[in-house]
Order: C-alpha cells, then sequence, then structure tokens
C-alpha cells in the first residue's frame, strides 16, 4: 500500500494543462522541494532528486489520442534506475 497517492481527473481547457504542465516542469527544474497544483488551493509536496527515471507512451487509437508520462524516484540515496529496479 502506498503511504500517500492523490489521484485527479478532470477536464481542462488546452491553457490550464499547460499552466499544470509548465509548474511541473518548473518543479523539476528547479530539484528540491517542491509544491505541484491539484487544482484550486491545493497542492501536494514532493522533494524532486537529481536523477528520475521517465516512461513516456503515446498511444492513438481511432480518433483518441492518450499520452502518459510516468516519472518516479526513490525517496533513499539510491539512483532512480536501481529504485525502478527494486520497485
Amino acid at each position: 500500500m502506498a503511504d500517500v497517492k492523490v489521484e485527479r481527473t478532470e477536464s481542462l481547457s488546452r491553457d490550464e494543462a499547460a499552466a499544470w504542465l509548465h509548474a511541473l516542469s518548473t518543479a523539476l527544474a528547479k530539484g528540491g522541494d517542491v509544491k505541484l497544483p491539484l487544482g484550486g488551493a491545493a497542492s501536494v509536496g514532493v522533494n524532486v532528486p537529481d536523477q528520475v527515471h521517465a516512461e513516456f507512451e503515446i498511444e492513438v487509437d481511432g480518433d483518441r489520442v492518450e499520452i502518459e508520462l510516468e516519472l518516479s524516484w526513490s525517496t533513499t540515496a539510491l539512483t532512480a534506475d536501481e529504485a525502478w529496479e527494486e520497485g
């Protein structure tokens, strides 16, 4: 069981989606402790290390396009790839 799990599904305008991705991008670029917006006044804080494991998938099925981006890292001193292999 995860210690913390936050899921949110909603419809966003293209501008709103871009703003959320920009906040994520800025957080990744800065590293350290970052807060990511969840909508309204809500946010979640995480610590981003110098190395992360990334998975990227694009799927086109008829008229539906799905893009998935997954970033993961360990909260211990392991590298991102070591953490991924253990996880």
